[in-house]
């Protein structure tokens, strides 16, 4: 049995421990054997008396650390070193003491449980450790307990399962609950160890509060020219519960204004928005009463126990008076008139009223917008609508205006409404013919052939439709070469009414044809029906009549006539084109360069010092040309010959600004040597002044003589009133 030895742990005595005693039978006990001892701790942890065997421990061990150590013991000869016994192995257990707390796996534990939970619910686990050995008494064997948080919460002793302890826990009164939990070895009995962890548990949200109004009564103003949709107030109940279990909806449930005003729910604030429905009317009624109620559309059946789930409030909601426009009777007016009514003939008429309080009055008027030409008008007083132009039904059927009616007290109060007119017909326009008739009768047609069919038609529009009667007319019913035929049915067929025809004696004959209608008054018209003979073959196809032929017209298309004007447009283009490249006179420049002169305008900006200054320029210059000094050749271009420099005749004193300026012209034309005719030529002359005296009237009251203005007369109509008011002026004196 010495192979097995066993050592406390945590040893506290100041000698060595011992451990136990190797022995050898070979050991006559006189010294000539030595123990060896090798393996775990050998020499450190563990030592050998070698002449006696004892083991000894070394140091304090901790079975948590390492619980077994194997080690190997020998028997040698001390003088030869040999052994006397093969190796042995030994093992050193190490006993277990209590030396180690138990240790829960967190230090602290985070939990929910719903409020009003039954008693035993489950709430969370614990768990803890002990290092001491399982299997060695009672060291590692763990009991909990709970130190903090009864009595609403209970631990299973050896499972370390939290439950609930107390009925009816509201999160509403506390939500927050800090549980200590023991974990103590030993069984939980005297001098065994423990270890403690906090266990957070909150209560989680339940529907079990009903949505309650603060106050049982709300009040509301709201103007009578609110329109649907406009929010009036807010009210909001209260919801002691979180989350999805405060959620509350609004709705109306009786009241006078259940189909009057509506209640909407914010998301966001959980109130009940009230709102405009309808349109409201002060004069109808000022005062509305709502049962408004409130309720949770998510709710436990388990806490139905507990009342209903919802609450109510009234609200009474006063509407304010305001001034509203006139409201016509009607949303719109359909009138009609006979379009033969004469001016000022009254169609209808329209009513509108203030429909607040004061009833105020009201005028009313024609939108011109509507009514450009001005062809109605309204009595401003009693809103009756007259013609103010004739009517004509053909030219425009239904006339589309708008009446205002606005209170006279106050006329940014206004309305308007539609008015529509329909004209009426009556029987104002003859029939006349649908297109313009012209045919042809073959020269050999047979009596009673239909050689055309005619139809009319008509701006009228009868109540009965059209009935059409067609028939020669008076002068050309005896006599005539043709028959109308009525089919009854708004046309008429063109008979011939002999045998044969010839166009050499008669090529064209115009039928007039009378065309009248059925209505009342009777409208007729006469139209004329051209019938031209001609040459036809056997089939009664025209071949050639004495006039141009009708079938085969000649002339040329749009397109040809198009073609012809473009190359006459395009010729004249040309001709225009060599026209005014022969005119121009292409000069070699002496001066190429970017700068040229004569494609430049030089701007210097001098501002003459008018007729006083003398010393700008020779007046003297402007009135004798002949002091100009002689014209220079121009070093720009190549002159074609060389002419000698020429002296232009002075003009002569009295000589008139248009005599000088042709004169100029003249010579610039024909000169050679002038600029080209895109240079700018100047001619400085200066008049004389007039030859005719002067009219003004201030200079004829400084002559002593009277002054005859009779010439006046001679100078036409346009002095005609010159004439009369000077004229005359002898006479008056001699009156």
């Amino acid at each position: 049995m010495w192979n097995q030895f066993f050592l406390l742990e945590e040893y506290t005595g100041s000698d060595y421990q011992y451990v136990g005693k190797l022995h050898s039978d070979q050991d006559r006990g006189d010294g000539s054997l030595k123990y060896i001892l090798s393996g775990d701790g050998a020499g450190d942890l563990f030592i050998i008396n070698e002449n006696t065997g004892d083991i000894q421990a070394t140091k304090r061990l901790d079975r948590e650390e390492k619980p077994v150590y194997i080690l190997r013991a020998q028997a040698i000869n001390r003088k030869t070193g040999r052994p006397v016994e093969p190796e042995s192995e030994f093992i050193i257990k190490i006993h277990d003491i209590n030396d180690n707390e138990p240790i829960f796996t967190k230090e602290v534990y985070t939990a929910t449980v719903p409020e009003m939970s039954d008693v035993g619910t489950f709430v969370a686990q614990v768990s803890a450790t002990d290092a001491d050995d399982p299997t060695y008494g009672n060291s590692a064997k763990i009991v909990y307990s709970i130190l903090q948080g009864q009595p609403y919460f209970s631990v299973e002793s050896e499972t370390g399962i939290i439950k609930t302890a107390l009925l009816n826990m509201d999160r509403e009164n506390r939500e927050q609950y800090q549980v200590v939990i023991q974990a103590k070895d030993m069984g939980g009995q005297m001098g065994g160890l423990s270890g403690t962890t906090t266990v957070n548990i909150t209560l989680t949200d339940v529907n079990d509060n009903p949505p309650r109004f603060p106050q049982s009564t709300y009040q509301f103003k709201t103007p009578e020219s609110s329109p649907p949709g406009t929010p009036i107030g807010r009210i909001k109940a209260s919801d002691a519960d979180l989350g999805e279990n405060a959620d509350i909806e609004y709705s109306i449930t009786e009241g006078e204004g259940l189909d009057m005003f509506d209640v909407i729910t914010d998301q966001e604030t959980q109130e009940g928005i009230i709102t405009v429905k309808k349109l409201l009317d002060f004069e109808k009624k000022k005062v509305y009463t709502l049962k408004v109620e409130a309720s949770n559309p998510h709710i436990e059946p388990r806490f139905l126990y507990l009342g209903p789930f919802k609450d109510s409030a009234t609200v009474k909601i006063m509407v304010e008076d305001v001034d509203e426009p006139p409201v016509f009777s009607k949303l719109a007016y359909i009138l009609q008139i006979r379009e033969d009514a004469q001016i000022n003939t009254t169609i209808g008429s329209v009513t509108a009223q203030d429909p607040d309080a004061a009833r105020n009055p009201v005028k009313y008027s024609v939108d011109r917008h509507t009514d450009m030409d001005r062809i109605f008008n309204i009595d401003s007083g009693n809103g009756s609508i007259f013609t103010s132009k004739l009517l004509d039904r053909e030219t425009l059927l239904w006339h589309n205006i708008t009446v205002i009616a606005t209170e006279i007290n106050n006329p940014k109060q206004s309305s308007r409404v539609p008015l529509y007119i329909k004209v009426l017909d009556v029987n104002d326009n003859p029939p006349e013919f649908a297109e313009f008739y012209e045919t042809f009768v073959c020269e050999k047609a047979k009596a009673d052939q239909l050689i055309q069919t005619i139809r009319a038609v008509d701006k009228d529009d009868p109540y009965s439709g059209h009935q059409f009667s067609f028939s020669l007319a008076p002068e050309a019913a005896s006599g005539s070469n043709f028959t109308i035929q009525d089919n009854k049915d708004n046309t008429a067929g063109i008979l011939t009414r002999k045998n044969g025809y010839n166009r050499h004696e008669m090529s064209t004959y115009l039928l007039p044809v009378v065309i009248s209608d059925n209505d009342y008054p009777v409208q007729s018209s006469t139209g004329t029906v051209t019938v031209r003979v001609c040459a036809c073959d056997h089939q009664g196809n025209m071949q050639s009549c004495h006039a141009e032929a009708l079938v085969h017209p000649t002339g040329l298309s749009t397109g040809a006539l198009v073609a012809i004007l473009l190359c006459i447009v395009t010729l004249l283009v040309t001709v225009v084109l060599f026209a005014a490249l022969r005119r121009q006179r292409k000069k070699e420049p002496l001066i190429i360069s970017k700068e040229d002169i004569r494609d430049n305008i030089v701007s210097y900006n001098d501002e003459g010092g008018g007729e006083e200054d003398t010393q700008a320029f020779d007046i003297g210059t402007l009135r004798n040309p002949e002091a100009i000094e002689d014209s220079k050749l121009r070093r720009d271009i190549v002159p074609e010959a060389l002419f000698l420099p020429r002296r232009t005749p002075a003009a002569c004193d009295n000589t008139d600004v248009r005599d000088f300026i042709n004169q100029r012209l003249k010579e610039n034309d024909t000169d050679p040597t002038a600029p080209p005719y895109d240079s700018l030529a100047t001619f400085a002359y200066e008049g004389t002044g007039s030859v005719a005296d002067s009219l003004s009237s201030l200079e004829s009251v400084t002559t002593d003589g009277d002054q005859d203005y009779d010439y006046l007369s001679d100078w036409g109509p346009r002095f005609k009133k010159l004439a009369d008011m000077y004229g005359g002026v002898g006479s008056d004196k001699d009156s």
